[in-house]
């Protein structure tokens, strides 16, 4: 997991391209669905911060660490939940 963290901090800063600190819908690129973006966004402002981008990556880390290891295989991240939370991680 803290791999992943790593990851989702470089990833969320390339991607926040007004380095305002958040990422609105449109600096996501489709990397995160409508439900998602509103269960992470309590506040309702439109915006995710750093933490709460990495809510959903944890979220969907666990929907991939099936047997509660604290890893992902390779062969974990060829599944669809997997898939989904490379898009969170990989540029």
């Amino acid at each position: 997991m803290a791999e992943a963290k790593k990851a989702t901090g470089a990833l969320f800063d390339w991607l926040d391209r007004d380095r305002d600190g958040t990422l609105d819908r449109r600096e996501l690129r489709g990397r995160v669905d409508a439900k998602e973006f509103a269960a992470a966004d309590p506040d309702k402002e439109g915006m995710l911060t750093k933490d709460e981008y990495f809510t959903i990556v944890e979220k969907r880390f666990k929907a991939v660490d099936s047997d509660n290891d604290g890893t992902v295989s390779a062969a974990k991240l060829r599944t669809k939940a997997g898939r989904a939370l490379l898009r969170l991680l990989v540029f």
